[in-house]
């Protein structure tokens, strides 16, 4: 009985032996380690950028009405005179702020625009082309001189009668008709003469506020002297 008990101890000390061993793995005595696993979700993760807003560009500045002045001189060699330093814009500022005031020296707006010399050379082209942007408000008596179609005022001088307006270099003329002189007028004189200077009619007036003069296509000339501004009368 002993014997048997012996023999199933052994049995029992191999079965123990073998189950370490198997539980080694490698037999070295060393610890199995687990293999490591990714885990997976089913998609692939890309990496989050942030969104670029779109750029937006300044709004150009518009041109100034000086600026299109200028551009449209250079791009057709418009000259100005030299009294302006060649500039159409300095010309054109000039003549908008004379326009106000240029009844006083006894011609209408349009007149003093026509005949006083500002329509010379590429003057015309430039005040045409300047005055409906730098001062749109005398566009109308611009295009009353450019067409020639304007009344005609006078003032102190000797004008030669005639219905056609004087060429360069001749004595200004006056249109036969009727024209009046108002204000305060101290010491006006004035004068009809023939062709060949004899007065054909005249007064002096040493007070007054308003004075008509009919002048004929018959007579010579017309004086007037401080008789203020000869309009036609309609």
């Amino acid at each position: 009985m002993r014997h048997v008990r012996g023999v199933g101890a052994a049995a029992v000390g191999v079965a123990v032996v073998l189950l370490v061993s198997g539980c080694s793995g490698g037999g070295d005595g060393s610890s199995a380690k687990a293999p490591e696993v990714t885990p997976t979700t089913g998609a692939e993760v890309v990496p989050t950028e942030m969104p670029v807003e779109p750029t937006t560009a300044a709004p150009a500045t518009p041109a100034s009405p000086q600026d299109e002045l200028k551009a449209l001189a250079a791009e057709n060699g418009w000259q100005v005179d030299e009294l302006y330093a060649g500039s159409a814009v300095a010309f054109v500022e000039d003549v908008c702020a004379s326009l106000p005031v240029s009844g006083v020296e006894g011609a209408s707006r349009p007149q003093w625009l026509a005949e006083a010399g500002n329509f010379d050379g590429d003057g015309k082209a430039i005040l045409q082309a300047g005055i409906p942007k730098l001062c749109p408000k005398w566009t109308g008596v611009l295009k009353q001189a450019v067409s020639g179609k304007y009344d005609r005022w006078f003032g102190s001088g000797t004008f030669v009668v005639s219905s056609k307006p004087a060429a360069a270099g001749e004595d200004e003329t006056i249109p036969p008709g009727t024209y009046r002189a108002e204000g305060k007028m101290d010491g006006c004189y004035w004068e009809r003469t023939s062709e060949s200077g004899e007065i054909v009619d005249n007064n002096f007036a040493t007070s007054a506020r308003k004075i008509t003069v009919t002048i004929r296509s018959s007579d010579g000339q017309f004086t007037s002297e401080r008789c203020s501004v000869w309009k036609p009368v309609k």
